[in-house]
């Protein structure tokens, strides 16, 4: 499973980043909107965890993009407290799922195992 982090916080970025890795997911991080899309079919990942606000470009554009290059990939969007709005809208728009910030990762890692297993189902 190969995992895009695109999140403008960097030390939570690479924090998250490092963390996943040490669990084997093959992961990675990049800091605005732009680089996220600039990354995508380089990287061709198969979840993508997406901060809703970023300084460059809006969360929900982001994934109209990711959405319009591939519709298979999962996108879980992370928000922050009082964006439980925005949330739904992603899910409208596409998004896999949506955790609030600041994250648990035992949450995000079930989270990341649902998206993978959908994904996993979609493609059999």
């Amino acid at each position: 499973m190969k995992l895009l982090i695109i999140d403008d916080e960097v030390e939570f970025a690479a924090t998250l980043c490092r963390r996943l890795q040490l669990r084997n997911i093959d992961a990675i991080d990049v800091h605005s909107g732009e680089a996220g899309l600039g990354v995508l079919s380089e990287v061709n990942p198969d979840i993508v965890i997406l901060d809703l606000k970023m300084h460059d470009m809006n969360g929900l554009d982001v994934l109209e993009h990711i959405k319009a290059y591939d519709p298979e990939i999962e996108v879980i969007m992370l928000t922050g407290h009082g964006s439980v709005r925005a949330g739904i809208e992603a899910r409208e728009k596409g998004a896999f799922d949506y955790i609030i910030k600041p994250i648990d990762l035992s949450d995000l890692l079930v989270k990341i195992d649902a998206a993978a297993q959908q994904q996993a189902e979609r493609r059999a």
